[in-house]
C-alpha cells in the first residue's frame, strides 16, 4: 500500500510552493525547479486517487439490476488500469538523486587502440554534441586535444540544460567499438575503446577549495589540429596538490580559463566525494544498471553489423546510424526504467 500520509505531505509541500510562487515570496529559481519537480508527482498522485474513486464507484453499482452490466465492464477495465496507475506513483516517490537536475561535465578519453581508439572517442564527442542540439542544451567544449587524424585525446566538455545530469550519468564507462579502421587496408574488423566520465557540475558551496592546495601556471596553448586552440599565452592549468588532478582551460580569456579550469576541478572532487558516499552505501542498486565505474565495459558499437548493445541491461538495438548521430533516447530511458525497477525493488524488499 502507499502510505496515505507521504501524499498528504506532497501535497501540502506542493500548495505551500506555488503559493509561495504566486506571492514572490522566497526564491524564485529554486522554488520554481521544486515546483517542477512536484507537479508530475502530484498529477500520478491525482490519476491514481481518480481511479480508486471511480472503481468504488463502480462496484457500487453492481448490486443495481439495471447497471449491472456497465459497472461491470468499468469494474473490469479499472482494475486493469489501477496497477500501473499505483506503480507510477511508486516511481514518483522514489528518492531522487540530489544532482540530477545539475549541468554535467562530459570527459571523453581514447582507451586501447591507438589513433583507432582517439578516432572513436571524436565521434562519441560529436554523437553527444548531436544528442545535446537535441535536447536544446548548452553543450560548451571547455578543453580539446585533437590527434593528427582528427581523433580526440581529450575532450572535456560542460553540458547545460534541464535534467542533464538525470540523462546523461548513464554514459559513464567503457564503450567498445567493433570496425574496420580507415586506415585498416585488409578489411579486418579491429576492436577499440574510449572511456567515458560524466560528472555533477559542483557549486560553491559542494566544495571549498583551499586556495594554498592549488598551482596555476599560464601557458601556450598548443595542439594538433590548430583550429580547436588559440596561440595567445591566455591557457590555464590548474593542478589540485592534494590529490594531483590537473585541468587545462584554452579559452581566448585567462580569466574566463581560470573560471573554467575551477568549475571542471569543483565537478571533478565533488564526483571523488558522491563516489565514496556511494561505496559506503548497499551495492544492490548499482548491480543492477551498473556502477558507472570508468573501468567497467558499458556498450559495444559494432559498425560491421550495425548493432549497439548495452551489457548492463542487455539491450540491443539494430539503429546504430542513428544513435551515432545523437539519438540515444531508447537506450537512456530503458536505463532509467530499469535504475527505477531496482530501486523499487530495494525499497519492496
Amino acid at each position: 500500500m502507499i502510505p496515505e500520509d507521504r501524499l498528504e505531505q506532497i501535497a501540502e509541500r506542493f500548495a505551500y510552493v506555488e503559493a509561495r510562487l504566486a506571492e514572490g515570496g522566497g526564491d524564485p529559481v529554486a522554488l520554481a525547479r521544486e515546483h517542477a519537480e512536484l507537479r508530475p508527482v502530484m498529477e500520478s498522485i491525482g490519476r491514481w486517487r481518480a481511479l480508486r474513486d471511480e472503481l468504488s464507484e463502480a462496484e457500487a453499482m453492481l448490486d443495481d439490476p439495471e447497471m449491472a452490466a456497465l459497472a461491470r465492464e468499468e469494474v473490469e477495465r479499472l482494475r486493469a488500469e489501477l496497477p500501473e496507475a499505483e506503480q507510477a506513483v511508486r516511481r514518483a516517490l522514489l528518492p531522487r538523486d540530489a544532482a540530477d537536475a545539475r549541468p554535467a561535465v562530459l570527459e571523453i578519453r581514447p582507451g586501447t587502440g591507438g589513433e583507432e581508439a582517439a578516432l572513436f572517442a571524436a565521434d562519441l564527442l560529436r554523437m553527444y554534441q548531436r544528442y545535446a542540439e537535441g535536447k536544446g542544451w548548452r553543450f560548451e567544449i571547455v578543453q580539446l586535444a585533437e590527434s593528427e587524424l582528427g581523433g580526440v585525446r581529450e575532450a572535456v566538455a560542460r553540458v547545460v540544460g534541464e535534467g542533464v545530469f538525470a540523462r546523461l550519468k548513464y554514459e559513464s564507462g567503457v564503450h567498445r567499438v567493433q570496425r574496420v579502421p580507415a586506415t585498416e587496408a585488409g578489411g579486418r574488423i579491429h576492436t577499440s575503446a574510449a572511456t567515458v566520465a560524466v560528472l555533477p557540475e559542483a557549486q560553491e558551496v559542494d566544495v571549498e577549495i583551499d586556495p594554498g592546495d592549488l598551482r596555476i601556471d599560464t601557458m601556450r596553448a598548443s595542439g594538433a589540429g590548430g583550429q580547436h586552440v588559440n596561440t595567445t599565452d591566455s591557457a590555464v592549468r590548474v593542478t589540485h596538490l592534494p590529490t594531483g588532478i590537473v585541468v587545462t582551460s584554452s579559452e581566448k580569456s585567462q580569466h574566463r580559463n581560470r573560471e573554467i579550469a575551477l568549475q571542471v576541478l569543483r565537478a571533478r572532487l565533488f564526483d571523488m566525494e558522491r563516489r565514496k558516499a556511494a561505496e559506503a552505501r548497499a551495492s544492490a542498486r548499482r548491480a543492477q544498471v551498473g556502477s558507472g565505474d570508468r573501468s567497467e565495459r558499458i556498450r559495444t558499437y559494432n559498425f560491421p553489423q550495425g548493432r549497439l548493445t548495452d551489457h548492463r541491461i542487455g539491450l540491443t538495438l539494430y539503429k546504430l546510424d542513428q544513435v551515432m548521430q545523437g539519438d540515444l533516447d531508447e537506450v537512456i530511458d530503458a536505463l532509467q526504467a530499469e535504475a527505477q525497477a531496482a530501486q523499487l525493488a530495494e525499497m519492496e524488499g
